[in-house]
């Protein structure tokens, strides 16, 4: 069975490159480019198998990579002169620390107080502080979902992942048992949305519901340290 659904993908290849460098703590001036380009091509591999839209400069990094790999692995002619050549990686470097730049940028502008920018408080009126709990968990993007659903996957059983027959699910019915939860609870963990006993069909749609969901900016998911829970919650008031 295939699930024919496709989204729009929220981040660019640049994200998951930054991404797949920072996970792996890597020098951005020095790449690994063999390795990197295997990390990269294993997480189109999952999109793909997802049936999630892959937008063309996706493929056309893709490319880019192998291309760049291909140059690393000829040998150098004898009669180079030692620094004259420019580095494979350089354009992809330059490119990488622009765009990281941009995104830093916008990111302190967006997490800018709206006190004082946009909105005006009345003097006397205390501001409203964080719980403790709520300002150590961190927003994840959609590699580091992608990871998690790998996860999850990989503890499933060999014969859950092979089911011939199985529930009929719907998108638009695991979304709305997603908001409905919502409604219900503060907070839910990605895995307290799939039951006990989940299928593979039932990890796959709960997993696009959530990435439909946080598309339309109905929720967000967060983590409070690596490999731990994913705890879902709504981004709007109800």
């Amino acid at each position: 069975m295939t699930y024919e659904i496709k989204l729009d993908v929220f981040e660019g290849p640049l994200d998951l490159l930054l991404f797949l460098i920072k996970k792996n703590e890597i020098d951005i001036y020095n790449i690994p480019i063999a390795a990197i380009t295997e990390e990269y091509l294993k997480h189109l591999e999952v999109m793909k198998s997802l049936n999630l839209d892959l937008a063309g400069e996706y493929l056309v990094m893709a490319s880019s990579l192998v291309h760049i790999k291909s140059k690393m692995l000829l040998p150098v002619p004898e009669d180079a002169v030692e620094g004259e050549e420019e580095d494979p990686r350089a354009e992809l470097v330059r490119q990488l620390l622009e765009y990281k730049a941009f995104k830093e940028a916008a990111l302190n502008l967006g997490n800018r107080s709206l006190l004082g920018r946009d909105v005006f408080k009345r003097e006397g009126f205390p501001e409203r502080e964080l719980d403790t709990e709520d300002q150590q968990l961190v927003e994840l993007n959609i590699f580091e979902l992608i990871e998690a659903f790998q996860r999850v996957l990989s503890t499933m059983k060999k014969e859950d992942i092979m089911e011939i027959e199985g529930e009929r699910i719907s998108l638009t019915d695991t979304i709305n048992e997603i908001l409905e939860k919502l409604g219900s609870e503060k907070d839910v963990t990605f895995t307290g949305l799939l039951g006990e006993g989940f299928s593979r069909r039932r990890l796959v749609y709960t997993f696009l519901a959530v990435l439909e969901l946080i598309k339309l900016r109905l929720i967000r998911a967060y983590q409070a340290h690596p490999f731990g829970a994913i705890r879902i919650f709504l981004a709007v008031e109800e």
